[in-house]
């Protein structure tokens, strides 16, 4: 099975100011894309010839795992922005959030700290358990909540190349842009 870029749900240009298009000419463009490469390059020949994303994240590991995961990865991240998306959670999800964190912003404020504070790359996860508790995680590199058998909900990419172009080495200041371009309604489809 080959595996493809997929194409965005927005133009390159949409999410401006908060990224720029230069942004993600690079990151989607070449990142990601080098990603998708890596792994349909990798797996020939192997078991994760077949197989899904999914279970290479789960099953993988080396070049294997990290290409995958860093595909898996960036999907979902690119494909949680809106430029015109709703805000703030709804429903269930809002709900979820005020019993565990006890308001948004509380919220908002331990998962950029999550993000800020990773020490090198890697993504800050809202996840939830098997019960259906949300949980906030940090992983480096392209660790993924999947392998702990959490279920994803929202991620944000603090590798370097997800804001330099933008911001420099700032990390807060990009993440202080991440939530303005949050589509939650496609967040809380995930939960």
């Amino acid at each position: 099975m080959a595996f493809e870029l997929p194409k965005l749900p927005y133009e390159l240009n949409a999410l401006e100011p908060h990224i720029s298009k230069q942004t993600l000419e690079f990151h989607y463009g070449k990142h990601h894309q080098a990603y998708v490469t890596n792994l349909n390059n990798l797996v020939p020949g192997t078991k994760f010839e077949n197989a899904t994303l999914e279970t290479i994240v789960k099953e993988a590991d080396g070049g294997i795992f990290n290409n995958g995961a860093q595909v898996w990865n960036h999907t979902f991240y690119f494909m949680q922005f809106s430029n015109h998306g709703a805000k703030t959670p709804q429903g269930k999800l809002a709900a979820a959030i005020n019993a565990k964190y006890g308001s948004f912003d509380a919220f908002k404020e331990e998962f950029t700290k999550a993000g800020a504070t990773l020490f090198g790359a890697g993504w800050a996860w809202l996840s939830k358990d098997v019960q259906g508790n949300l949980v906030i995680t940090q992983e480096s590199n392209a660790g993924n909540p999947l392998r702990s058998g959490l279920t994803p909900v929202m991620t944000c990419d603090v590798w370097e190349h997800a804001y330099y172009l933008d911001t420099q080495n700032k990390r807060p200041d990009y993440l202080k842009n991440f939530w303005e371009i949050l589509d939650w309604n496609k967040i809380g489809e995930r939960f």
